[in-house]
């Protein structure tokens, strides 16, 4: 009797779930795997989204295949939802956006157009990933998306990998997904630093480094590479990296006359305090690494390595007083030192947030570092083929 009645009871079950009420055939969507947006004519937003093209798998040559990965679709709108859903119109399909990569925003429209405005849609639609990864590009976005990919099946997933990478083996730029950048622009100091997507000066194929830093919702300013790299130690996203510095006692700056130190362990800590409306920023920073180029030092005894870090240590100190004066001098809180002293004092913030532009110019920085080379990388501190003299 028993198992007559599980039988039932399962024969039951089967039947009320049965059926495609709700099915949807893969042939009524195309999947996003990238988006651009740029500022259009008037008040238009210009909109080019990239997706996948399952049918080049077909193709024997691989080569036509790889460039044939991704197809674009150019739109346009007063909003972002109309631009949105003439999609069909030109492609035939429903755009299906759970597997995008980025959302490059234009140069010009994030100098211009407030980038929550545009960005509105991807936090409140429930298809969109809060681990897409947001991306400021040089002057417009779309051109950007007709790059064929190196590596990857599509530029939208290249650019991916780009970023990630990047900034976690050589910290030139940084890895922001939506998410973040929603907290980040929300915050008491509402800025945050995007990657920037730019033509590289040397053979004008696509890069990302730098960031573009963002002040209430608008691009105001743009760090290279060697403020990017210290931006990421101030603020404790710095992985790995080589951190390159001249010769000791060497006034020349060739690239020849420069050293490098691999970076494998790093911790940084920002300690703010307030004095009579005065605000002091305690920079701690702890690095160590083993040196990856000598090029005219010998690190042959204990005074001779503590010269060479003692040299590392002056040379971050110097870049980190380069970065600072140019946050000072755009009036940016990068650091986040207003979202500290919310933080910590809510009721201070309240105080010190009406006049905190011309508080952040003012603001005096203390830096502490300590470097720690483990290793010459192999055991002889002389430069390679040099004879190590007794």
């Amino acid at each position: 009797m028993k198992p007559l009645f599980s039988f039932l009871a399962s024969f039951l079950v089967l039947c009320v779930i049965t059926g495609c009420w709700d099915n949807n055939e893969l042939d009524e969507y195309g999947y996003v795997q990238a988006i651009s947006i740029d500022q259009g004519e008037g008040d238009f937003i210009d909109i080019t989204t990239h997706f996948y093209n399952p049918s080049s798998k077909m193709q024997s040559d691989m080569a036509t295949s790889a460039a044939a990965q991704g197809i674009n679709i150019r739109t346009t709108g007063e909003t972002f939802f109309e631009a949105m859903r003439e999609i069909p119109t030109k492609f035939g399909r429903k755009a299906k956006w759970d597997h995008m990569r980025v959302i490059i925003i234009g140069e010009k429209l994030a100098r211009t157009l407030n980038i929550r405005e545009v960005l509105d849609f991807f936090s409140r639609d429930h298809e969109p990933r809060g681990t897409i990864l947001p991306i400021i590009a040089e002057k417009s976005a779309a051109d950007f998306l007709d790059i064929k990919p190196f590596i990857e099946q599509t530029i939208g997933q290249q650019y991916r990998k780009m970023e990630t990478t990047g900034s976690l083996y050589s910290a030139k730029t940084s890895s922001l997904p939506l998410y973040d950048l929603a907290i980040q622009l929300s915050s008491p100091s509402k800025t945050s630093a995007m990657p920037y997507l730019h033509k590289n000066s040397l053979d004008n194929k696509a890069a990302i480094s730098g960031v573009a830093l963002i002040q209430d919702g608008k691009m105001v300013g743009l760090l290279k590479e060697k403020d990017t790299e210290t931006l990421m130690m101030l603020t404790d996203k710095y992985k790995y990296g080589v951190f390159e510095f001249p010769c000791m006692n060497h006034e020349k700056k060739q690239i020849y006359n420069k050293e490098s130190l691999e970076i494998i362990n790093f911790n940084s800590q920002l300690v703010s305090k307030v004095k009579n409306d005065k605000v002091t920023v305690d920079v701690h920073m702890s690095i160590e690494g083993t040196t990856g180029e000598l090029r005219c030092s010998n690190l042959k005894t204990k005074q001779d390595m503590e010269r060479f870090e003692q040299t590392i240590k002056d040379q971050v100190e110097q870049q980190i007083q380069h970065a600072i004066r140019t946050f000072k001098a755009k009036k940016v809180d990068v650091l986040g030192i207003g979202n500290q002293i919310y933080r910590n004092n809510p009721k201070l913030w309240k105080q010190l947030e009406p006049d905190w532009n011309d508080k952040l110019a003012q603001m005096q920085f203390q830096t502490h570092v300590q470097v720690h080379v483990l290793s010459t990388g192999m055991n002889a501190g002389t430069i390679f083929g040099k004879k190590e003299n007794n």
